[in-house]
């Protein structure tokens, strides 16, 4: 005989109860530290960002929990954030039953883009507290992050120039048909002063006046040149359009050599992730960040698509940011230029900063070229080199350079007696002349010799050692591990305010790691003092769920 089957009762139509959610989720879940660093911060610039009157908003506290929560779990779009607070228990435990739609979501989000900032900077500035971080060691890396921009929508400062060039001559070659006065004076006049916008609407109003000035024409042949006049000042009309647009191009370029059409402030630059290996350019940011402990303490999006020009104006971001320069400074060998050397030597840094030919030497079967200028022999007394034959090269002069940033670098000129006959001729330069010339940087050269003698130190290589793990580790993770790779957003004030929720969803995921293990280690970290602050903010009386508050709006 079959046996009967024994279940519990099924029916979802019932009426559903209201269970607290509170008890289903585990103590150490990152969803409690996400409420409690969120509880912990000064959200008083936010206040500014609301009316006193209409529909009461949802509190700024609860949209920045889910939002940084769903950043840390790799969803990045308003309409699945939506979802999931509808759904997910974590996401409906940190909204306290709110239900904000997807317009709300990214209302919000454009609307604290310039408060954000300083949220980063409280949370890192907890980490510090709490003994994770010190911000006095920064391990400085960059990496260049895909705009939203399509890859065809690219605008080239040569090309710009080029067409406007081309048609300041139509200009002229117009001017001059036009049968007016005020037209061939005009035309004649400027062959040495480029055309405006302003001048062109200025010529067209007055040769517009001129003509409707002139008596009604009688025969055909004055209908015709009437006819002709009209369609001459339309074309001058188009020029002066399409010349204003090239200036508001160039004027958007700036000092770049490229811009994209739909994101201006995005610059085509060469990317790793090219997946036709042909080297094409996508419009971009370069995104600089320091790491400490693997912990995002700074952030910083250039347009330039090289880290040289990109350390100073980082440097200041991280003293606006926490009011003092790090001690120490950790960067591979992009950074290594005389004027970065010169700003970290001049704030009281250790610049453990490589430049472009320590890799070399650090070799084992590093052999130095005797016939480069480096390996000569210098007299600092009497200031003059000697070359491998034994010939000195005394000093004739200076020469300065000026580099993109406007820094002026000074560099010494030495020149050989007679090298005319030299046996070492071939090996030694292929310049023409007789005799050879020199030019050195000292200053550089002396800021070399001491990174060199930091960053092969006990000390140097240790921190040799970090900067692989430090900000490496951080792209790597947001990359692959969070899927990080391409910007959702147009314009650089809302691309900064999408990485700034990033930055501190990754700091507390990271955050929620350290605790993990701490669990695991059985609380023997000297982090100990971060329980006390995430178990002030789980207390039952400090959360209120379901009590089926007022509809809202952001």
């Amino acid at each position: 005989m079959p046996t009967k089957l024994h279940t519990k009762s099924y029916n979802n139509n019932r009426l559903f109860l209201t269970v607290n959610p509170n008890d289903d989720i585990s103590e150490n879940d990152p969803v409690r530290v996400v409420d409690a660093i969120v509880e912990s911060l000064d959200l008083k610039e936010f206040k500014k960002l609301y009316r006193e009157k209409g529909r009461c908003p949802y509190h700024p506290r609860m949209m920045l929990k889910i939002i940084l929560y769903a950043y840390m779990n790799n969803i990045y779009s308003c309409r699945k954030i939506e979802k999931v607070v509808q759904r997910d228990i974590h996401y409906i435990w940190l909204a306290a039953q709110e239900r904000p739609d997807f317009v709300t979501i990214n209302r919000f989000r454009n609307r604290v883009k310039n408060e954000i900032n300083n949220i980063f900077t409280q949370t890192v500035l907890v980490l510090a507290e709490r003994g994770f971080i010190t911000l006095d060691v920064e391990y400085i890396d960059g990496t260049k992050i895909e705009s939203k921009a399509n890859k065809y929508t690219f605008v080239w400062r040569k090309t710009v120039e080029k067409n406007k060039a081309k048609l300041q001559e139509k200009i002229r070659v117009l001017l001059g048909q036009i049968d007016d006065v005020i037209a061939q004076d005009k035309a004649t006049g400027s062959d040495k002063v480029e055309f405006t916008p302003e001048t062109l609407t200025s010529l067209i109003t007055e040769l517009q006046d001129s003509l409707s000035a002139e008596p009604e024409p009688t025969g055909k042949e004055q209908k015709k040149q009437q006819r002709e006049k009209k369609k001459q000042i339309k074309e001058l009309e188009k020029h002066r359009d399409k010349l204003s647009e090239y200036d508001g191009q160039l004027e958007q370029i700036g000092e770049r050599n490229s811009m994209s059409k739909t994101d201006t402030d995005a610059t085509f630059m060469r990317m790793k992730e090219d997946a036709m290996n042909n080297g094409q350019t996508k419009p971009g940011y370069n995104l600089q960040i320091s790491a400490e402990n693997q912990f995002i303490t700074d952030f910083a999006l250039f347009p330039n698509p090289t880290d040289t020009l990109t350390l100073i104006p980082f440097f200041n971001s991280f003293l606006d940011r926490y009011g003092h320069m790090p001690l120490v400074a950790v960067a591979d060998s992009g950074y290594g230029s005389e004027e970065n050397y010169r700003f970290m030597d001049e704030a009281g840094m250790e610049a453990y900063v490589k430049y472009n030919r320590f890799h070399l030497e650090q070799r084992p079967r590093y052999k130095p070229n005797p016939f480069h200028h480096d390996n000569f022999y210098y007299n600092a007394d009497e200031d003059y080199y000697v070359c491998p034959m034994g010939q000195h090269m005394t000093r004739i002069g200076t020469s300065h350079s000026k580099t993109a940033s406007g820094y002026r670098s000074e560099n010494a000129r030495y020149r050989a007696q007679n090298c005319n006959g030299c046996p070492l001729r071939c090996l030694c330069y292929k310049a023409k002349g007789d005799r050879r010339t020199l030019e050195v940087n000292h200053r550089l050269n002396g800021y070399k010799r001491k990174a060199r003698e930091l960053l092969t130190s006990e000390e140097g290589l240790k921190h040799r050692g970090r900067r692989c793990i430090e900000p490496e580790a951080v792209f790597g993770q947001m990359k692959f591990n969070m899927a990080y790779r391409r910007f959702r957003h147009f314009g650089k004030d809302k691309v900064t305010m999408d990485f700034a929720f990033f930055a501190i969803a990754f700091n507390i995921k990271k955050l929620c790691s350290r605790i993990a293990k701490q669990a695991q280690n059985g609380g023997n970290t000297p982090h100990d003092g971060l329980s006390l602050l995430v178990c002030r903010f789980l207390l039952s009386e400090y959360r209120i769920f379901w009590n089926y508050p007022e509809k809202s709006v952001a």
